[in-house]
């Protein structure tokens, strides 16, 4: 299910925009979980304390203090994955904002052929960048977590948290299924731990360092542990 923002600081523009794409998605018989924020200060503070929950933004290009293109360029710091589309009423902005990689540029208001191509290339993108994301579910929403920023995962009874650079992510599952998914670049150091082998900067005796966090390699994980890690350290 895809999850959409639209980032306009006028309401009616927000709601026309939002009633082309749900009537768009009904359509297409597609489910989709639809955000709205006013501001682009609202929009960039939001995904900061949420990384990874949005997958789409439609952006205003004129709006307030902080305008369409300066609050990509700030998304765009923060995350390469998030998929960008621009809005606006003049036609000779649309070439504004190539700099930050956006997916498309729409001319207000926009036409259904024009919403249902975004997301055709939305769903694309997404496909193609399946091998370098880790997804996961918790409640309504699916996280897409670039795997180079995954420092490990811990596992809790049914819980298996998710530790990236940046943030955690908790949901419902078992060590052993997260590490058939994300394949030999994680190395189960523990019962509780998988580590991304890149990720570990030092092992010393029975422990391994991920910056300033110090995991146990546990006696049953060690021998396979050490020859993993060693061929990744040598392949790298």
């Amino acid at each position: 299910m895809l999850s959409i923002a639209i980032c306009d600081d006028n309401q009616a523009a927000r709601l026309s925009l939002r009633s082309a794409l749900e009537r768009l998605l009904e359509t297409r018989r597609e489910q989709a979980r639809m955000l709205e924020f006013s501001s682009g200060e609202g929009l960039w503070s939001w995904l900061a304390r949420h990384q990874g929950e949005v997958d789409l933004v439609f952006l205003d290009m004129e709006m307030g203090q902080l305008d369409g293109i300066e609050t990509a360029r700030r998304l765009r710091r923060d995350s390469a994955e998030i998929q960008l589309v621009f809005v606006t009423g003049f036609s000779h902005r649309v070439f504004d904002g190539y700099a930050v990689g956006a997916l498309g540029y729409l001319l207000k208001p926009p036409k259904e052929a024009q919403l249902e191509d975004i997301l055709d290339r939305c769903t694309a993108a997404l496909r193609r960048e399946t091998g370098a994301v880790f997804l996961c579910r918790s409640g309504e929403i699916t996280y897409r977590i670039p795997r180079n920023r995954i420092l490990y995962f811990a596992s809790d009874r049914r819980q298996v948290t998710c530790v990236t650079t940046q943030r955690s992510y908790t949901f419902y599952g078992k060590l052993d299924q997260v590490a058939r998914e994300v394949g030999p670049d994680f190395v189960r150091i523990h019962q509780r731990y998988l580590v991304r082998a890149g990720a570990v900067e030092r092992v010393s005796g029975s422990e391994v360092m991920l910056g300033d966090v110090t995991l146990p390699i546990s006696r049953s994980c060690q021998k396979e542990a050490m020859l993993a890690l060693t061929r990744a350290a040598l392949e790298g």
